[in-house]
């Protein structure tokens, strides 16, 4: 059966009855399901091995402390640096040492966990596993011949400095970041091509240049229409070649993001057929998940899911309450557990039992509805722009000084409003950040306010400068009118998916940083020294070096732009990045080593500014595109239409300014009642809404497209396809698998050709043309053609 396959060493738990009780034996293949659906979940592709002990090994490796302990390790290990020479913050060499042997040894107990989970053959062919091991041994001989070094005051290179990123790539927890690398590794044969055009390019006019300007400088001083040499090569080497770069790159880059995509894709599809196929057992003809069971699995795979929430998945899942769930439900459960549903508990107000007449009064009954009417909102939107307009204005007219303390005043009378009108823990809730930005902004603009006047008053001193700021961040409300417009809403919610995503590439650009600044502080640290500005020694003139003399380096004061210690190469670094200056710093440091430096300087442009850049930028206009064209996912639609079936439903407009809140204390009632007034009555007060979808990724965005593209019933190719996969044999799978499906689907409009027959202008092996709506057939004829 498609689907079914496993990896070489993977094998099934089929323990025998007699050596295991059959409550053992039921209890161990739970676990091994929720260790399936738990990997579909989470997107881990790690093949495990299945008896009880593994299993169990394997749920401590995932566990959180273990994840957080071993980056904790990383950054250690990173961090090594700032403390050896050249050091910013120096320690001995043996302390150094001593926390680095510590590092090494918590890498290898990880690895020799990871040993213990997996399959020797498909632990010892796993390339990061060996770089792991290959570096652990490389940097303790350094460790080793450096410090015997030393110890005869003999000054060496720690070359193995520049390979600890390596663990920051190889653990399996930083798969996304390999994902990056791979892209960049698939990209670099297509835009070969184009660099190499580049340099051609370059290389004609370094010629042109050397002929026209050789004794002509400055050349337009010369002749104006020297001029047009140099339009040229701008609009040529500048604009249109760094724009064909960054169309190579975005094409490439969003060619093996989305294979990456759906190889994730197929993977979890696996890994949900693998937990089906533990637990399923036979009702009438077809095989299911009984219904205690699959409750069982949840509460393993998400141990701190409530019960109406685990009720609201079941009725989602069971949708005709037959007491079990079917394969095509069952594998939704990893995207059920995906979807936040947040559970709401409706509190009444305090005052509402403390004096009821007087709450529920009319006149109190219409500062109520003012304040949850839309034009409240308004209103005070109106009054932000107003005060940003003053606080733009001079401080010193009394008059915006009393103006002050009029919007101070309106904004403590909004939030007293406010929590007359809402629930005070509903407004203060877990998730209102807004709330609790806007009344403390509000507290310390009027501590500091007042703290101000008194001290003005006393003629001491005078403390603007601490208001300004306080009034100054509370213009940052204007962020609730930008996210309240329609047209604004796709930016922003692209703005926050991009924001998890983005720690990607600030661990991208933290490798190539780090070896870069290692190789610097190696090859310059030293060369460059930086002294007081108010020094006018000759030393200090020249940076503390004599061949600076003279040079734009030393004459414009470059001479803090150093490697001589990891902060001031990251310094550097961000500069070449920025391209500030790029000669005037490449020349400086190849006057005070060698010419061949620039080439150091060439390297990391080439690779952060050329391709890293562009891979940035790609990044971005892939996650606007997959944000403005995407909708709800099928199994977020299957639970707001159940939840609101159950009439338990809450729009996301209606948590306007904290009305509700998460349900943190709710009492674990169910769906026992039949009726709409029983639900609600067994709810005792809760509610369930989908989480606001502006805190989905771009890649579960994407993941989301490509599932959408599998059939509910379909498998897909085994296993073991999968793992092979290259790109192009993975959408050549993909796109067989969807016409095989599309085919069935449209039997009625298909008639049947003979094989070689011309269709459509193309010669093909396919035995069947589509005369009827044109879909994918073509597709087939276009992968066929290509072969």
């Amino acid at each position: 059966m498609p689907g079914a396959g496993r990896a070489a060493g993977v094998r099934r738990l089929r323990p025998q009855p007699s050596e295991e009780p059959p409550a053992q034996e039921e209890d161990q293949n739970l676990l091994l399901a929720a260790a399936y659906v738990s990997d579909a979940q989470y997107n881990r592709n790690v093949p495990f091995e299945t008896s009880p002990r593994a299993i169990r090994l394997y749920y401590f490796y995932n566990h959180w402390t273990m994840q957080v302990a071993i980056y904790f390790f990383i950054c250690v290990d990173l961090s090594l640096a700032l403390f050896e020479e050249p050091a910013l913050f120096p320690l001995p060499f043996l302390a150094t040492s001593l926390a680095e042997v510590l590092c090494l040894t918590a890498f290898f107990g990880r690895l020799v966990h990871f040993a213990k989970v997996t399959p020797q053959m498909v632990f010892w062919k796993d390339t990061k596993n060996i770089c792991i091991m290959v570096t652990i041994v490389l940097t303790l001989i350094d460790l080793i011949i450096y410090g015997s070094l030393e110890a005869v005051n003999v000054h060496s290179v720690r070359w193995s400095r520049a390979l600890r990123p390596v663990f920051l790539i190889n653990f399996p927890e930083s798969r996304q970041i390999r994902r990056t690398f791979r892209s960049i590794r698939n990209t670099l044969p297509d835009i070969l091509y184009v660099f190499l055009l580049f340099m051609f390019s370059v290389l004609m006019f370094s010629l042109m240049a050397l002929k026209l300007f050789g004794d002509r400088m400055p050349a337009y001083n010369f002749n104006w229409w020297y001029c047009l040499y140099f339009i040229t090569y701008t609009i040529i080497n500048t604009y249109i070649f760094m724009s064909v770069f960054l169309a190579v790159v975005y094409n490439n880059y969003r060619k093996h993001l989305k294979n990456e995509i759906r190889k994730l894709a197929y993977l979890k599809r696996h890994k949900m057929i693998e937990a089906f196929n533990i637990l399923k057992v036979k009702v009438g003809t077809e095989f299911v998940v009984m219904e205690a069971q699959w409750r069982r699995l949840a509460k393993v795979v998400a141990p701190h899911i409530s019960s109406p929430h685990l009720e609201l998945l079941l009725r989602i899942s069971d949708e005709g309450q037959k007491g079990h769930v079917d394969k095509v439900n069952f594998l939704r459960l990893a995207d059920l557990l995906n979807i936040q549903v947040v559970t709401i508990n409706i509190r009444r107000h305090p005052l509402e039992d403390w004096m009821p007449r007087v709450y529920r009064s009319s006149a109190s009954l219409l500062v109520q509805r003012m304040v949850q009417h839309r034009i409240f909102v308004w209103v005070y939107d109106v009054i932000i722009l107003i005060n940003a307009i003053f606080i733009a204005l001079d401080e010193r007219n009394p008059f915006i000084s009393y103006a002050e303390w009029l919007f101070l005043s309106l904004y403590i009378i909004e939030i007293l409003l406010k929590l007359y009108t809402y629930e005070p823990r509903a407004y203060f809730g877990r998730r209102q950040f807004w709330n609790w930005f806007d009344t403390l902004i509000i507290i310390a603009a009027l501590v500091a306010t007042v703290a101000n006047t008194t001290i003005q008053s006393a003629r001491k001193y005078n403390s603007q400068q601490i208001l300004d700021i306080v009034l100054i961040l509370r213009i940052l409300r204007l962020l609730r009118i930008i996210v309240s417009i329609q047209r604004f809403r796709v930016i922003v919610t692209t703005l926050i998916n991009i924001g998890p995503t983005i720690l990607t590439f600030g661990g991208l650009v933290l490798v190539v940083y780090y070896v870069f600044a290692i190789i610097g502080m190696e090859a310059f640290h030293g060369k460059v020294r930086f002294s007081d500005p108010n020094f006018t020694s000759p030393d200090a003139l020249v940076c503390g070096n004599p061949a600076l003399k003279d040079s734009a380096f030393a004459r414009d004061r470059y001479c803090k732009n150093n490697f001589n210690d990891l902060a001031s190469s990251f310094i550097v670094l961000m500069e070449l990045t920025v391209v500030n200056q790029w000669h005037i710093l490449a020349g400086g440091f190849a006057l005070v080593t060698h010419q061949a430096a620039k080439l150091y300087f060439i390297g990391f442009h080439i690779v952060v500014v050329i391709l890293i850049v562009n891979i940035f930028i790609a990044f971005i206009l892939e996650a606007f595109f997959v944000a403005y064209s995407l909708e709800k996912s099928e199994v977020e639609t299957a639970i707001e239409k159940k939840i609101q079936e159950l009439g338990v439903g809450i729009q996301e407009e209606e948590m306007q300014d904290g009305k509700l809140v998460d349900n943190v204390d709710a009492k674990d009632s169910g769906f026992s009642g039949d009726d709409g007034d029983n639900k609600r009555k067994d709810l005792k007060g809760l509610y369930f809404r989908i989480a606001s979808k502006k805190y989905r990724t771009v890649d579960a965005l994407l993941q989301q497209m490509f599932e959408s593209e599998i059939a509910p019933e379909e498998e897909g190719p085994s296993l073991d396809e999968i793992l092979n996969f290259s790109p192009g044999d993975l959408w050549k799978m993909m796109t067989i698998w969807n016409i095989q499906h599309d085919v069935k689907k449209f039997t009625p409009h298909i008639q049947m050709r003979k094989p070689g027959e011309t269709t459509h202008g193309y010669k093909t092996k396919c035995s069947v043309q589509h005369v009827g709506p044109p879909h994918s057939c073509l597709w087939l004829l276009h992968a066929r053609t290509a072969e």
